[in-house]
């Protein structure tokens, strides 16, 4: 089978070297990244996706977090974050739909970090924010896991970009009825074929991680890039770094997700 769609990239052999020596220098170019996530059981994630992004060469950002979340952190950190209303539970409410879409208007790409726990409100929250929201939007962690059992939303969806573990892949596809099953048993070859088919049917971009390699699929095209250690715990910065480089790079998309892979990528 003629594979020219399949790009192979080792961590010390870019395979887009062009976008790593013409990284934006100004603040202004290197774009602003909107991260959202948090309840008040847990906000590693968005606190990580922030940390990251800076690694990561952003210009500026901005963290939304439910407000009941604002009482657990120290009041230097407090101050720098920005908040959204809360439910009784603290995850997101209802009326936090305007604070995230007012503040989405502010960033270059908004990045889905995680840690949004499971309930039923913020899950309309975030139905009704892809819905209203046009920009560039980075998913992963348990804010996949929203749309995984419904995805059609998210899959016709431009400009979005799913980092899913290889399970949340498995699941997406089932719900999509996607006609070739994603196993733990299939090969490499046949991975590569199955990513290709999924991205050409389908709009979103998709960075997943099977046999200790990163794997990104963009309209049909796929990189593979071989890890030099195993990395069990990787979505969220890998997450962060593909939404920075994504937005510094908008019209090179696959590019710019398969050169994000080659920075540090541990969670």
């Amino acid at each position: 089978m003629d594979r020219t769609f399949w790009h192979k990239q080792t961590p010390t052999e870019p395979l887009f070297p062009d976008l790593l020596w013409s990284r934006p220098e100004g603040q202004a170019q290197k774009g602003k990244l909107l991260v959202v996530g948090g309840n008040a059981h847990g906000f590693a994630a968005p606190a990580t996706a922030y940390a990251e992004s800076q690694s990561a060469g952003v210009g500026l950002t901005r963290v939304l977090l439910p407000h009941h979340v604002k009482r657990l952190l120290p009041s230097p950190l407090a101050n720098q974050m920005e908040y959204a209303p809360s439910n009784p539970s603290g995850s997101f409410a209802r009326p936090s739909l305007a604070e995230l879409l007012d503040s989405s208007v502010w960033a270059n790409g908004t990045l889905l970090a995680g840690d949004f726990g499971r309930n039923s409100e913020t899950a309309i929250v975030l139905e009704q924010f892809i819905e209203k929201y046009q920009g560039q939007l980075t998913i992963t962690q348990d804010a996949a896991d929203y749309f995984i059992k419904s995805p059609v939303s998210i899959l016709s969806r431009p400009q979005t970009v799913m980092v899913i573990s290889f399970a949340q892949l498995q699941k997406m596809a089932t719900s999509s009825k996607f006609e070739s099953a994603f196993t733990f048993s299939m090969d490499f070859l046949h991975l590569i074929d199955r990513l290709h088919d999924f991205t050409k049917q389908h709009q979103i971009a998709v960075i997943t991680k099977h046999l200790d390699t990163i794997f990104v699929a963009s309209q049909g095209q796929v990189s593979t890039t071989k890890l030099s250690t195993d990395q069990p715990i990787w979505r969220v910065k890998t997450a962060a770094h593909a939404a920075v480089w994504n937005l510094q790079n908008p019209v090179k998309s696959f590019e710019a997700l398969t050169s994000a892979i080659i920075e540090p990528t541990n969670d």
